[in-house]
């Protein structure tokens, strides 16, 4: 039996509620998170892909920390704004939210695959990967979704043509 358009809408509106919250969360954990010890795998493996077998300067984990705490002020304000377009969009049930988060995701991943790969951090890769293959189908749906004239569009435009 198919899933009624609303249900699936519903569901998928809530999946990226979800995954805007996910952001925000992140970008905090990587802006306070950094000398806690909870990211230390994480930096290790972007250590390896600079340092290889080295030994990492101690003043080269300080920088390393210092940068993931901006970009985790960066990716905080990145899930504030998706939430505002998500919570827009399924106010409004306009498609324009959901191309803006389509436009800004491929307008990131391109560039974010690029400068991980040629870094070989190839865990980036796969991340990138997933978040594509978890995001933007559900906002092409709703785009395509939120595009069409809803029945009360078509109903008052018909008793203004009758």
């Amino acid at each position: 039996m198919p899933v009624p358009s609303s249900t699936l809408r519903n569901a998928l509106v809530v999946w990226l509620y979800a995954a805007a919250l996910m952001h925000l969360l992140a970008g905090v954990t990587l802006t306070w998170a950094g000398h806690s010890g909870l990211l230390d795998g994480y930096l290790q493996n972007i250590e390896q892909a600079f340092w290889g077998a080295n030994a990492v300067p101690a003043t080269a984990r300080a920088q390393q920390v210092w940068w993931l705490a901006l970009f985790g002020a960066t990716l905080q304000s990145y899930g504030l704004y998706m939430l505002a377009l998500v919570h827009i969009g399924n106010r409004l049930k306009s498609a324009m939210p959901w191309g803006w988060l389509v436009a800004g995701i491929l307008l990131w991943a391109p560039q974010d695959m690029l400068i991980s790969a040629q870094a070989r951090v190839w865990s980036h890769l796969w991340f990138d990967s997933f978040a594509l293959l978890v995001l933007l189908p559900p906002l092409f749906w709703l785009y395509r979704h939120d595009r069409r004239p809803s029945q009360t569009d078509n109903a008052s435009s018909d008793s203004n043509h009758g």
